[in-house]
C-alpha cells in the first residue's frame, strides 16, 4: 500500500470541474481514481497518477463494484469527491416527472450512493474525508432553476447529516457552497435540452433558452484556478465544514442581510423582468 492519499472523483468528463479537480489533485501526488459514466470523455486525463474507472452515480451496482474495486486495489479510500451532477433549467410546474427525477437521482442519490458504498471503509480506518460540491443556488434560489436549486438544497442538507454522523468515526465531511466555474455544464445542457414547452410562461421562453446559453460562463472562475483553491482547502489536516468559491459564490454573504422576499422580487426583476424586455427588443 502506497503513501499517496487515494482520492476518487465523480463526474470527471473533460471540461468539467470533476476533470481540473482530478489534475489538480494529481498534481499534489494524490492517487486519484477518475470516473464517469463514459471511459473516452475521460481519455485526456493522461497524469501518471490518475486512473479511470467507469462509475455511473445513477446505478448503485456500478457504485458498488467501482468502489470495491478501489479499494481491493488500494487498500482504502481517504477522500471521495461527490462532483457528479446536472442541471436542470425551466419553469418548475413546466418540468416533467422524468427530468425531475433524473436531477435528484444525479445530484442527490448519487452522493448517497457513493457516500454509502465508501463510509464503512472509512469507518473501519477511523479515517476519511467526504467533500460534496454543493452551489450557492442551493441557498439562494434562482428563477427558472428551481429544481436545480432544490436539489442542491438537498444535496447540502444530506451534507449537514453526513456531518454528525460520520462525527463517532473520525470522517470530515466537508460541503463546498459552489458559484459559477467555467466548466462546459451548460453547453451540455443546451445539447441534451428537450424543447422548451410551456403554457403558461410563453412570454419568457427566450429568457429560459438564454440561461442555457454557454457564453454565461465566459465570466466564471477558470477551473484550474477553482480546483487548486478547492484542493488546497480539503487536503488540510483539519479541513473546513463549509465554504464557498467560485464566481458569484461570496454573493450568498451579502443576501442573508437582507429580507428574503425582497431579495427574490429583486432577482426576478433583474434577471427576468429586465432579461424578457432586452431580449424582445433585440428581435
Amino acid at each position: 500500500m502506497s503513501g499517496q492519499q487515494v482520492v476518487v472523483i465523480t463526474g470527471c468528463s473533460e471540461g468539467g470541474i470533476g476533470f481540473a479537480l482530478c489534475q489538480e489533485f494529481a498534481s499534489k501526488g494524490c492517487k486519484v481514481y477518475a470516473t464517469a459514466r463514459k471511459l473516452e470523455a475521460m481519455a485526456a486525463l493522461t497524469h501518471p497518477n490518475i486512473e479511470r474507472l467507469r462509475m455511473d452515480v445513477t446505478d448503485g451496482t456500478s457504485v458498488k463494484a467501482g468502489i470495491e474495486q478501489i479499494v481491493e486495489k488500494e487498500g482504502r479510500i481517504d477522500m471521495l469527491v461527490n462532483n457528479a451532477g446536472v442541471t436542470c433549467t425551466g419553469p418548475v410546474i413546466d418540468l416533467d416527472d422524468a427530468r425531475i427525477q433524473q436531477t435528484f437521482d444525479t445530484n442527490v442519490f448519487g452522493t448517497i450512493r457513493t457516500s454509502r458504498a465508501v463510509i464503512p471503509h472509512m469507518a473501519a480506518r477511523k479515517s476519511g474525508t467526504i467533500v460534496n460540491i454543493g452551489s450557492f443556488v442551493g441557498e439562494l434560489t434562482m428563477p427558472f432553476a428551481g429544481v436545480y436549486s432544490a436539489s442542491k438544497a438537498a444535496l447540502h442538507a444530506i451534507t449537514d447529516a453526513l456531518y454528525m454522523e460520520c462525527l463517532p468515526f473520525n470522517i470530515s465531511v466537508v460541503l463546498v457552497s459552489s458559484g459559477g466555474a467555467r466548466s462546459d455544464i451548460l453547453k451540455r445542457e443546451s445539447q441534451n435540452a428537450a424543447p422548451i414547452l410551456t403554457t403558461l410562461y410563453t412570454d419568457y421562453v427566450d429568457v429560459i433558452r438564454a440561461k442555457m446559453d454557454p457564453k454565461l460562463t465566459a465570466a466564471a472562475t477558470p477551473l484550474d484556478e477553482y480546483a487548486r483553491d478547492l484542493v488546497r482547502k480539503v487536503l488540510r489536516k483539519d479541513p473546513p465544514r463549509y465554504f464557498s468559491i467560485g464566481f458569484g459564490s461570496m454573493l450568498i454573504w451579502v443576501v442573508r442581510q437582507f429580507p428574503r422576499g425582497w431579495i427574490y422580487r429583486l432577482l426576478w426583476s433583474q434577471t427576468v423582468e429586465k432579461e424578457r424586455v432586452k431580449l424582445a427588443k433585440a428581435k
